[in-house]
Order: C-alpha cells, then structure tokens, then sequence
C-alpha cells in the first residue's frame, strides 16, 4: 500500500526481515532456506494482512514485561517442521529452543 516510491520489493523485504538480523547477531545458521539452515516460515495472506496495536504483557519472570502485537493474515507458522501457528491460533507445539548465542553457517549439502 506504499507509494511507487517507497515501495520495496518483496525479495528485498524478505531478506532484510531474515537474513540480514540474523546475519547481525552471528546466527549465521538462520535467515534463508537451504538444506541443513535453521527455519521458521511464515505464510502470510498479503491482502489479509493486519497489524494491531502493541500492547504491554507482564508475563515474563518477575513480572518482567514485553511488547506483543497480534496480526492478522497469518496463515500458518512453520518452525523445525512443525505448525506452530494455524490462522493466528498457537497449536500447542514448541519445537524451538533459546539460543545464547552465535552458531556457524551450515555445512554445504
């Protein structure tokens, strides 16, 4: 919905929300989709797609808090092969896990 001029180009996008974060913060294992690379995909429905006002959620330990903004449009969230996500309902499946830190590239396949 941008301006001709401030329209940027779904690829460019996709990178920018993937691959350059992670590339930032040395998870070089994550941000593009190859065989032995970290991924979590979203399916996003372009037309439905609706952002909602943040809103400040205390469940953190300690009553820490964190900002979380619901979407709409989100069709389904893969993450290490498992739906995570369908039609912006969590499934109940949690196949992720903290990182702490930086991991290496993947090995070419």
């Amino acid at each position: 919905d941008a301006r001709p001029e401030h329209k940027v180009a779904m690829p460019d996008a996709i990178r920018a929300l993937s691959h350059e974060p992670a590339a930032t913060v040395g998870l070089a294992d994550r941000g593009r989709l190859a065989p032995g690379y970290k991924a979590d995909v979203n399916v996003i429905d372009l037309d439905r797609l609706r952002l909602h006002t943040p809103t400040v959620a205390r469940d953190l330990p300690a009553g820490g808090r964190r900002l979380r903004q619901e979407a709409e449009g989100y069709e389904v969230t893969v993450v290490s092969g498992q739906i995570t996500y369908r039609d912006g309902v969590h499934t109940g499946a949690l196949p992720g896990r903290l990182v702490r830190g930086a991991r290496a590239a993947a090995s070419a396949v």
